[in-house]
């Protein structure tokens, strides 16, 4: 009786320690705090030189690897297996920000991938409040980096984010950037209108597949690009299986404001040019009406 009392008391404490775990780690990750991700196909002297980039202490800092298992895992729907490739090369950097501060990201040798469609992607992931770094010993599409940060984030926080929300990421960077690509709108645009179609998301919480399309085409409209049907279809797909997920909308705007920001700033910038357009056309249609009045 006793060992099956020991036996059922030692069963109840690992269920017990168990379920806290999360909160643990969870209540741990303050502000400031790092973890990095490096590609375990990576040689000693590269992941060395890559800590060195980071200006991260092995010592001091938690490292995990990120395998080509795990790349495949997420990018094997969305991009062909050439492109992914054999070996995991990507690594990144996640630091832990203040409650409120947004998602920032930086990048080097990244040459498919953007800033800015790293943040669109981890805010409909889920993940919150963090400066990313993102790069390789050379210059890689950084498809895969996604799934370090991700990684990252879960480890350093506790939060365990759903496997669908992470396929949907990872399927919003990947449009994202072969729009950006195949449209030819360019790379910031693209960002731009992930970002536009985001937020009239949140504003107008459409039903319907056509309540949808109209979000698609009036952020096209309001960033300046031309969407094909088969692009206004992509992104139809996508949009549902976000709305599948009950992203929070807000939420995921707030993290991305140093996008939205710029992305405002640059929309201030063309109206600024337009106004100017206009009114050096009106002077000098003026200037034509005089010199007609005097012939």
């Amino acid at each position: 009786m006793l060992k099956r009392g020991l036996v059922f008391l030692c069963s109840i404490l690992f269920i017990f320690a168990a379920t806290l775990t999360p909160m643990i780690a969870k209540a741990d990750a303050t502000p400031g705090d790092v973890i990095v991700t490096l590609g375990a196909d990576l040689s000693e002297q590269q992941k060395q030189d890559i800590l060195k980039e980071m200006n991260v202490d092995p010592n001091s800092t938690d490292i995990i690897e990120v395998t080509n298992a795990e790349e495949h895992k997420y990018l094997d729907d969305y991009l062909p297996k050439a492109q992914i490739g054999t070996r995991a090369i990507s690594s990144s950097k996640i630091t832990i920000g203040k409650e409120g501060t947004g998602l920032s990201a930086s990048t080097n040798h990244i040459n498919f991938v953007t800033n800015d469609m790293y943040i669109n992607a981890l805010a409909t992931a889920g993940v919150k409040d963090a400066q990313v770094y993102v790069t390789a010993p050379f210059d890689v599409s950084g498809t895969a980096g996604l799934t370090g940060l991700i990684k990252a984030y879960e480890l350093s926080t506790g939060d365990v984010i759903p496997e669908a929300n992470k396929q949907v990421a990872n399927q919003e960077m990947v449009t994202t950037a072969n729009l950006a690509k195949e449209n030819g709108m360019g790379k910031e645009k693209a960002a731009q209108l992930m970002t536009a179609i985001k937020d009239k998301m949140a504003e107008s919480n459409p039903k319907t597949d056509d309540d949808i399309k109209k979000v698609i085409n009036d952020a096209a409209e309001q960033t300046g690009v031309k969407l094909s049907d088969q692009d206004v279809q992509r992104l139809l797909d996508l949009l549902k299986k976000m709305q599948d997920l009950d992203i929070n909308w807000k939420q995921v705007g707030d993290q991305m404001q140093s996008v939205k920001d710029k992305f405002s700033d640059v929309l201030q910038s063309d109206e600024a040019k337009g106004f100017f357009h206009k009114l050096v056309g009106f002077i000098k249609s003026l200037f034509h009406a005089i010199a007609s009045l005097f012939n």
